[in-house]
């Protein structure tokens, strides 16, 4: 037999081409090698942020989607699962970017600074993708710490900055969510008006609490008077809820972000998970809470990372270093409502009956 034909390479689709690996393995140029003395480890710091910047152009690619989505006037049922699957994968995109720090950490802090110096004035600060992650997720420019006295665009050159700063002004995630959660149903049906029902299931609730409380033998006087004050406390918390103008200086004091409709929809969306409509809608509520939790957790890890190898140094991009990095991990909440709504629950033996019509509403099934 004679040998085995083979495809020529030169017909259809080439591996490398399709991946551009030409122009992908030859976008490493080390600075320390123009001086003469290569540096090992620069390699290694440019891949890993490059892969940084790969990960953030598709979170970008899959935040854009859910945005598309969302941004109609009704979010069609059949979509859910599609904007779930993608938050999903930001999670898991998320996962990437906070063990590639421990990569980058295989370099010691003495490494770093054989070249650290030919960095300046670049830096992570100018990473505009990110930047424009936040955006898109709906991070506020007044939740933003100033960076040397400056805004957080002040280190972009004329293009970035123009084009990170255009996007403030765009529907976010966190815009199209609160606009999808306050057209949630279910909340009023025939003459029952759900939040009167919670409202009393809440204070049947804190009422109970507060007379163990007051018939413990084993607490003075004092004690109780402490106890009994935490109970009105929480009692006040709750009154936002019912309340809207409560809700509105809770807004404006910053301690609340989601309008009011959408603040209770999302709480009853929680206390509710278990009917069939509301599951795909407590797991995409659930993946928020998740990204921005990992976004956080990046930030504190990013900031161990500079702090482990630059010290209290300043950073090379005029920032104090570590220090700026935490304390830009505690303001980037997004989603921070959300984490909140766990304030507000009570347990289910104690939630509101829901009547029949809004319980069938809310269930799947097949009947002839």
């Amino acid at each position: 037999m004679g040998p085995t034909s083979v495809k020529p390479v030169s017909d259809g689709l080439y591996y490398g081409d399709y991946l551009q690996l030409g122009k992908l393995l030859d976008a490493q140029k080390l600075e320390s090698t123009k001086t003469g003395e290569t540096v090992h480890d620069e390699m290694l710091f440019i891949v890993v942020h490059q892969a940084y910047e790969l990960w953030f152009k598709q979170i970008i690619w899959e935040i854009d989607s859910i945005l598309e989505l969302f941004g109609k006037d009704v979010v069609d049922e059949r979509d859910m699962r599609t904007a779930v699957s993608r938050l999903r994968r930001v999670s898991k995109i998320q996962e990437l970017l906070i063990t590639q720090v421990g990569v980058l950490e295989s370099m010691t802090p003495l490494d770093f600074l054989d070249f650290r110096d030919l960095l300046f004035p670049a830096s992570g600060f100018q990473s505009a993708q990110f930047r424009i992650v936040e955006n898109k997720l709906g991070l506020r420019p007044e939740d933003r710490l100033l960076l040397g006295g400056a805004g957080y665009t002040a280190r972009f050159n004329d293009d970035d900055a123009a084009l990170v700063t255009s996007l403030e002004a765009d529907p976010s995630l966190f815009a199209v969510v609160e606009r999808w959660l306050e057209r949630t149903p279910f909340l009023d049906h025939g003459d029952f008006r759900f939040w009167d029902a919670y409202k009393h299931a809440v204070h049947e609730r804190i009422n109970a609490d507060r007379s163990v409380v007051e018939n413990n033998p084993n607490l003075g006087d004092e004690e109780k008077r402490i106890q009994l004050g935490e109970f009105d406390q929480v009692l006040k918390q709750y009154e936002a809820i019912f309340d809207s103008e409560k809700h509105e200086l809770e807004r404006q004091a910053g301690r609340l972000r989601l309008s009011h409709r959408a603040f209770q929809a999302a709480l009853f969306i929680t206390l509710y998970r278990d009917e069939p409509a509301l599951q795909e809608a407590f797991r995409l509520i659930e993946l928020l809470m998740d990204i921005d939790e990992g976004f956080t957790a990046w930030r504190y890890r990013h900031a161990q990372m500079a702090l482990r190898m630059i010290g209290r140094r300043v950073g090379t991009g005029g920032s104090a270093g570590a220090k700026y990095l935490e304390k830009s991990a505690e303001r980037s909440r997004v989603f921070g409502d959300l984490f909140s709504l766990t304030t507000f629950l009570v347990p289910r033996a104690d939630r509101p009956t829901l009547p029949a019509g809004i319980l069938d509403s809310m269930r799947f099934r097949f009947e002839e």
